[in-house]
């Protein structure tokens, strides 16, 4: 989205902060993940944790993509919102019994298991039901994802999956487990992953990995590679969709396959951060002894990202033409890390301006708080806005 692309005038008449979501954009994201997957028969799962607001779930369930879910609030919203339990899969190092049952309930496609005394638990709550339970292992393949520690899932030192040296028990142990049926393996290793190689490595280790299973008579018809797959944060207008089609050709080129076997994937990032932003207004321009502080009604209760991560959102200021100024720009929360960017360059800025924090879809209004007893901001589409 560039300046002329919001409904700048309709923004004004609207309290803010709050959520703005560029339909567009969804779509046309949407779109290409479905052109680029279906060359190989992917299967797609929206990483839910990403972003569950009704319109844009009702986008990605309309476009077919199913449902990567960790908690059972999840698992809710997905079905609610009309995707297919078939195409549920439910992830997650803590999976609570209400949670496994509600899962089971619905008939989901897949747990992903991440511990030897989870896949008991499963057996266990499954055989209560008398139903059998499709499982995924999801392995740990200690590849580096080369993104913040905060993010990064595949190490061995992290606490997800099952490390390679639990795997000859875990095998061993399925054969007592009556309840549930290894259908797959599941990999994971981080998040707002931009360098290609590392999910190259994580082909390899896959491939690994699959011969270790092979050896031991062990038929898999599903391998899930996860999501992690990057945005570009400093430059949303000119690459407002990720470059699905390199994403896909990596795991085309580099990972074997068997013939019984599919493919899934588990993106959230990649699906939504570009078509969603923050939108707020300057409460005040505070004059400092060295520096000038832009000080808006939005905080780190309405985008934590850069207190959490120290991540980087492009900020515009869209109702000035002015030249440009150095701002820090910061929100109203009392604590310090409630600083969205330092010497941020900014058309001049003044009080009542309306600004955008880019690249918000993905871990914005999903992660928002009421700390300091703020009200949660409300969200709003381009269509209900045209």
């Amino acid at each position: 989205m560039t300046k002329a692309n919001y409904p700048v005038n309709r923004f004004k008449d609207i309290q803010t902060p709050f959520y703005y979501y560029d339909l567009e954009v969804l779509r046309a994201t949407l779109q290409e993940i479905n052109a680029q997957a279906s060359k190989s028969n992917f299967h797609v799962h929206y990483a839910m944790k990403a972003n569950v607001n009704a319109s844009v779930l009702q986008e990605i369930k309309n476009a077919g993509l199913g449902a990567d879910c960790v908690s059972g609030g999840e698992i809710e919203a997905a079905i609610t919102a009309g995707v297919s339990p078939t195409k549920v899969v439910f992830a997650g190092v803590g999976k609570a019994d209400w949670e496994i049952n509600m899962a089971l309930d619905n008939n989901i496609f897949c747990f992903n298991v991440e511990s030897i005394p989870e896949l008991e638990i499963i057996d266990e709550l499954a055989l209560a039901k008398g139903k059998v339970a499709n499982v995924a292992l999801r392995i740990n393949p200690n590849v580096s994802a080369n993104t913040h520690h905060y993010i990064t899932t595949g190490l061995s030192e992290n606490k997800f999956g099952i490390n390679m040296s639990e795997l000859d028990k875990v095998i061993d142990l399925f054969p007592s487990l009556s309840n549930v049926k290894l259908i797959g393996l599941h990999f994971h290793i981080g998040s707002q992953i931009t360098d290609m190689t590392s999910f190259q490595d994580l082909c390899v280790r896959v491939n690994e990995i699959q011969e270790l299973f092979t050896s031991k008579n062990v038929t898999l018809d599903h391998i899930n590679v996860g999501g992690g797959l990057g945005i570009n944060y400093e430059h949303p207008n000119h690459f407002p969709i990720p470059d699905f089609e390199a994403y896909f050709k990596i795991f085309r080129d580099h990972l074997v396959l068997q013939p019984q076997q599919t493919l899934h994937f588990e993106l959230g990032r990649a699906v939504v951060a570009q078509c969603g932003s923050l939108i707020s207004k300057v409460l005040y321009i505070k004059e400092g002894t060295s520096k000038k502080f832009a000080i808006l009604d939005a905080g780190f209760t309405e985008l934590i990202r850069p207190a959490l991560y120290q991540a980087y959102h492009r900020i515009e200021n869209l109702t000035s033409e002015l030249p440009a100024e150095n701002y820090d720009v910061v929100g109203p929360i009392c604590e310090s890390s409630d600083t969205f960017a330092k010497d941020f360059s900014l058309n001049k800025t003044k009080r009542g301006d309306i600004i955008a924090l880019r690249s918000a879809g993905a871990y914005g209004e999903i992660m928002a708080s009421q700390y300091n007893l703020r009200q949660l901001p409300k969200a709003y589409t381009s269509d209900e806005l045209l």
